[in-house]
């Protein structure tokens, strides 16, 4: 098979060859489809999906029916650039001065949201009223606490109650790097979409993020990095910067210094490919074939966490059809030499896993060559329809920005154009993940996080004192009630016999609910007071058999899947952008563990696995690693209150030593943080400059751990109080929140305003309540 030159797929026949189902996935799990399986024996009903969400659209390719031979019509926006649609995501979606060049896609009815184009987290907006929150509303302060406590959590009450979006979820801004920003002017440049309104934006955005010495970071106040930087100004020149500006000769310079483009990681080189600015040879091979491998096969695409999965289906195609678009540029100024710009690196010994690897990737170049014609067609109407078939409601593919954009491409080479209805709502899905600032910059968000940051500002205004029949707590409580996920995803590969009953990180992500979102989910439920209690009741039934039919058999709990620790998929070649799979986390684990405790299951025989997988997981410096949130101050703050709800008493030993490293770590100021180069040198554990988020973090655990009146929660507190602004926020800029570590760092915006709110109620009135079935 042969790219054309317009870069589509010559054979490939979107309708052709296509196998049926999702390989590995046992009959019957409905991916990409099915709406929930029937009651079974003893389990609570599934809910109704009506309400939540539109019907969800069955695409299929052209000329043929979708998954369950039922085609729906398409939606009615008119096809063309990525046009910003309405803000189905609750971010801003369009430019302060712009208007969209056609219609917007219609609301699906999931997760609703105005557009907006200010940060959601900082403060409310002049769209959205305020609510009042009245004494009546907030638990009296008890007797001698600390001046000015009671008043700082009062005031944070009242500003996350202003910032609840009027449907009843929260979510904030979530920042990353500008790789998001490069990429997405590389796709519209790949399409040939790319528009003057849109490139401006980004490009000023861009530069902003922009240091002295030329490069870019991936985190405020992390050194520089070599791919961020090559992408950032690679995009600079898409929009027009001269390449002897003195900012981009500053770039350039350190670029080359740094090895150039030959050093980059393998998706900056693969973007680079897109246009010719790299050869396809000096890529690592990722053939298509890879979908026909069954779930027990090493190496298969269930082997790998679901993000990764879900870039490395799409990715296959383009690897295999190799598409070069024509260069607006020549971009020889990056390469440390130009004369020898694919430089050849020796192979590591053959007995070592790198060398191994690297004669497994050169042994697929050869059979690139050699490949059946036949099998490899088929193999890539499989990717594609694999890929259709987790399509969102909204267009997106797992609510994360990056498979949505090599989803897009994928599809596009396999000869969807841009007005067939999958391509256009995951074109429009895109532009949901930009928002608009101000000063007309345009960020890139790689993810949204409304069920999370929802989920979370109800714990920590119901911590905070708020009444559980508050209006705002039930709004929410209906929400989170909505989004639950009642049909099969991914995770049935492991857990084929399981029935679904959990919540997503996003909007919209069906296919992959997680673990986390679920016992936290289920942890806010608790707290409400809900005018329909059966109803709370069957939803929090779901998920904790969910989430405990998701324990691994170590007796921990991963994030997305089940046992996804093959050693292998790590080692590939092409995997040097970060994690790719999903071991159990103490994080993660300890919520599942505090969830467990609260629903009376504290000496449920699966509990105690988790708790003393826990145990032997603590550090010898007495704190736990943190998989998804900056660092140890995290992984120690989501253990202790678990370890504690879960009956260990806080004299144990384990909890002594946690205390102890934490008091230890603990800044000047009184307030506690910790630096994304945790990840990469142990000597910065708990170091870093002080975060409102990480002290919230430390004071939970302390609190917990019986230490309300001991120094360093004195100290913790006073450095929220004495920290808050006016208008009840925090200021954050460091990233405390993590995607993968150390390679993929998060500043979570509502971050700073939930955490140190459930630290200061919690400081007020004590843990929020016994587990269920306790005195």
């Amino acid at each position: 098979m042969t790219a054309t030159t317009d870069g589509s797929a010559e054979g490939a026949g979107a309708g052709s060859e296509s196998t049926p189902g999702a390989q590995g996935l046992p009959a019957g799990t409905g991916v990409g489809r099915a709406r929930g399986p029937a009651a079974e024996p003893g389990r609570p009903p599934a809910p109704s999906r009506a309400g939540r969400a539109g019907p969800r659209a069955e695409y299929g390719p052209p000329g043929t029916p979708g998954p369950q031979g039922a085609r729906s019509a398409p939606p009615a926006a008119e096809p063309g650039p990525l046009l910003p649609p309405a803000g189905r995501q609750g971010v801003a979606t369009m430019p302060p001065e712009a208007k969209p060049a056609g219609p917007t896609a219609p609301d699906t009815g999931r997760g609703g949201g105005r557009a907006r184009t200010a940060d959601p987290s900082a403060g409310p907006g002049p769209d959205r009223p305020g609510r009042t929150t009245t004494a009546a509303d907030l638990r009296r302060p008890p007797e001698g606490v600390r001046p000015g406590v009671y008043e700082a959590a009062a005031r944070a009450t009242r500003n996350l109650l202003e910032r609840q979006d009027p449907e009843g979820w929260w979510k904030g801004d979530l920042e990353t790097n500008v790789t998001m920003d490069a990429e997405d002017l590389l796709l519209r440049q790949f399409l040939g979409i790319r528009d003057e309104a849109t490139t401006r934006a980004a490009a000023l955005f861009i530069r902003g993020e922009q240091r002295d010495d030329g490069t870019w970071a991936t985190f405020h106040g992390g050194p520089p990095e070599l791919s961020a930087t090559i992408e950032a100004y690679v995009a600079l020149r898409l929009a027009g910067d001269a390449p002897d500006a003195p900012h981009m000769s500053r770039a350039s310079a350190w670029i080359r210094a740094h090895g150039g483009i030959a050093s980059a990681r393998v998706f900056t080189r693969i973007w680079l490919a897109l246009f010719g600015w790299w050869n396809w040879d000096h890529l690592p091979e990722l053939p298509p074939e890879l979908v026909f491998l069954p779930s027990w096969v090493p190496l298969n695409i269930y082997d790998f966490g679901c993000w990764a999965r879900q870039t490395i289906v799409p990715l296959t195609v383009v690897s295999a059809l190799r598409p070069v678009r024509p260069a607006p540029f020549a971009l020889d100024e990056l390469h440390a030499d130009a004369r020898n710009p694919h430089p050849v690196a020796g192979l590591a010994p053959l007995t070592s896993w790198d060398g191994a690897f690297q004669r497994m990737d050169r042994a697929l170049h050869v059979y690139r060559r050699f490949a059946p014609r036949r099998l490899r067609k088929a193999a890539m109407a499989t990717a594609g329809r694999w890929i259709i078939e987790r399509q969102e409601n909204d267009g997106c593919w797992g609510g994360i920005q990056p498979p949505a954009v090599y989803s897009v491409i994928a599809l596009h080479l396999l000869g969807y154009d841009l007005r067939h209805p999958v391509m256009r709502a995951g074109l429009e899905s895109l532009d949901r993940f930009a928002v608009w600032r101000e000063d007309g910059a345009r960020m890139i968000e790689a993810c949204q996080s409304p069920v999370w940051d929802t989920c979370l500002a109800a714990i920590a205004l119901a911590d905070a004192g708020l009444r559980p029949d508050h209006p705002a707590l039930v709004k929410a409580a209906d929400w989170m009630l909505g989004e639950e996920i009642v049909r099969t995803g991914d995770w049935a590969v492991r857990r084929p016999g399981l029935a679904p009953g959990g919540w997503a990180f996003e909007f919209h992500n069906d296919t992959y609910p997680d673990i986390d979102d679920t016992a936290e989910v289920v942890l806010a439920l608790r707290r409400i007071k809900h005018p329909d209690p059966a109803r709370v009741e069957a939803a929090i039934a779901r998920g904790v058999s969910w989430n405990l039919g998701m324990q691994s058999r170590n007796g921990a709990w991963g994030a997305f899947d089940a046992d996804n620790t093959s050693p292998f998929p790590n080692k590939l070649p092409f995997c040097d952008f970060g994690e790719v799979i999903d071991p159990p986390s103490a994080d993660v684990t300890a919520h599942v563990v505090e969830m467990l405790a609260f629903e009376g299951r504290a000496g449920d025989a699966r509990t105690r696995r988790g708790i003393a997988w826990l145990l032997a997981e603590q550090e010898p410096s007495g704190g736990w690693f943190g998989r998804w949130g900056t660092n140890y101050i995290y992984g120690t703050g989501s253990v202790v209150p678990a370890l504690v709800a879960a009956g260990i008493a806080p004299g144990h030993p384990a909890i002594r030593r946690a205390v102890r490293w934490l008091e230890s770590v603990q800044n000047e100021d009184g307030g506690w943080g910790e630096d994304q180069r945790s990840y990469k040198d142990p000597s910065w554990a708990g170091k870093g400059a002080s975060t409102a988020s990480q002290t919230a973090w430390a004071l939970m655990a302390l609190l917990s751990a019986g230490e309300r009146e001991g120094k360093a929660v004195e100290r913790g507190i006073a450095y929220l109080v004495e920290t808050q602004r006016e208008d009840g926020t925090w200021d954050e800029p460091y990233f405390t929140g993590t995607g993968f570590p150390w390679d993929f760092s998060i500043n979570y915006h509502l971050y700073r305003q939930v955490f140190p709110l459930t630290a200061l109620g919690r400081y007020l009135y004590g843990e929020p309540f016994s587990p269920a079935g306790e005195a």
